[in-house]
């Protein structure tokens, strides 16, 4: 297809509304995606963080039992 101006290219044949809020819905659930993939992973660090320091302790503990 060819445009004549921005304004025809974003207006997209009178569907402009339609497959610019799909553009829009698909950015915005990537980013939500990007976001809770980053707290998952933040939580399983803290998560395995936290199991190591209590196994050393419990080492820690059993040696000197």
């Amino acid at each position: 297809m060819s445009w004549g101006s921005a304004a025809e290219f974003f207006a997209m044949g009178g569907r402009g509304w339609y497959v610019w809020s799909s553009f829009g819905v698909t950015a915005l659930i990537l980013v939500g995606e990007m976001l809770a993939l980053r707290a998952r992973r933040r939580a399983l660090i803290r998560t395995l963080r936290e199991g190591a320091s209590q196994s050393a302790i419990e080492r820690i503990e059993s040696n000197e039992s």
